[in-house]
């Protein structure tokens, strides 16, 4: 049998032809390597049938377990590899670098590939993961432009502009896959995991350079049901800050803009304003599910906004807020496509 090489973090990924994860779906599901592509050598219900066994008869659960990781190869083996010629070259992982990822890189070296496992597995990986984020994120080095704003001042559109120009970005809704509020979350999505979402962060900030401005939006501490790494928290309460103004009529067409599925689900939207029945009273929540079911749009929106949204921002600045005060203050007439390239190249320029 051939020995499998092994390879330690921090390590060029982008010289392995693939990479493979063999851990069950639902592991995967949780986080895993930037790329990665989810080869399982046990599934979900195999994995706990294996667990369960091995606590009274390891001999047993070990048998079983190459007996199925066996099967689960040859499938693999008929399906997604078998087109790969004799040049591929991937990088298996499992939970810990043990029997699941030395298990499919020994058959695979049997054929001729160059297959080798990431030592310590997921494991390694989202420790160094943890620990060079912090450290990315604490260095001095990496200088962050903040865009605050209440909401609807478009301040998301406006990076992806700003992206567009050629300026760098983290766009944590984007990594979070919510817009920050309480009806941020679109119909049938959901968010990654909290570990996903991290691994996403330290790809991102990783491939930025930190000599070049870096823009991004003030965040909560939590967008949805995830928060921000305390290390990233700290580094935007550090930052320079520019805020976003926008009239309150804009502010209102641009969400309905923005958030197409209010007028496309609205029982979807009535049921997400259920969740502040505590915060603004039956009454309010009556009001606004009359306006919907009227299709008022415009007076629904401003009013959520005036109602509920203004109420609860913390501009930056204020004693309970995260932020410094802003720097400067960019006014927006609207949100056109010709008034936030206007205010991108504005940015840029500044910072």
């Amino acid at each position: 049998m051939k020995h499998v090489e092994t390879i330690t973090l921090p390590y060029d990924l982008d010289g392995f032809s693939e990479i493979i994860d063999v851990r069950a779906p639902g592991e995967f599901a949780e986080d895993h390597l930037p790329g990665a592509v989810n080869l399982p050598v046990l599934n979900d219900d195999e994995r706990a049938e294996v667990g369960t066994i091995y606590k009274s008869n390891p001999f047993k659960a070990r048998r079983l377990g190459a007996q199925l990781i066996s099967n689960n190869a040859a499938t693999h083996l008929a399906t997604y590899l078998s087109d790969k010629d004799k040049s591929y070259t991937p990088l298996l992982y499992c939970w810990r670098g043990g029997m699941r990822s030395n298990s499919l890189a020994h058959i695979l070296r049997s054929i001729g590939w160059r297959a080798r496992v990431l030592e310590g597995g997921y494991k390694a990986f989202r420790k160094f993961v943890t620990e060079n984020l912090e450290d990315s994120l604490s260095s001095s080095a990496l200088a962050l432009t903040v865009l605050s704003g209440k909401t609807g001042v478009a301040k998301t559109r406006l990076l992806h502009i700003l992206r567009d120009h050629g300026a760098q970005i983290i766009d944590l809704e984007g990594l979070a896959n919510h817009k920050g509020s309480v009806l941020g979350l679109e119909p049938h999505t959901c968010q990654p995991s909290q570990k996903h979402f991290e691994t996403l962060l330290w790809q991102a900030v990783s491939e930025l350079d930190p000599n070049q401005p870096i823009f991004t939006e003030a965040e909560s501490n939590r967008i949805g049901s995830l928060h921000c790494p305390p290390a990233l928290w700290q580094k935007l309460g550090r930052s320079t800050v520019i805020e976003i103004q926008m009239p309150l009529t804009q502010r209102a067409h641009f969400l309905l803009d923005d958030y197409p599925y209010f007028t496309v689900r609205p029982e979807h939207l009535k049921g997400l304003l259920e969740k502040l029945i505590k915060l603004r009273g039956n009454e309010k929540i009556a009001q606004w599910h009359e306006q919907i079911d009227n299709a008022n749009w415009i007076a629904f929106v401003e009013s959520i906004l005036n109602d509920h949204y203004d109420l609860v921002y913390r501009s930056a600045g204020d004693e309970q807020s995260n932020y410094p005060p802003p720097t400067d203050i960019i006014e927006l007439e609207g949100f056109s496509a010709p008034v936030l390239k206007a205010a991108a190249k504005k940015l840029i320029s500044r910072v």
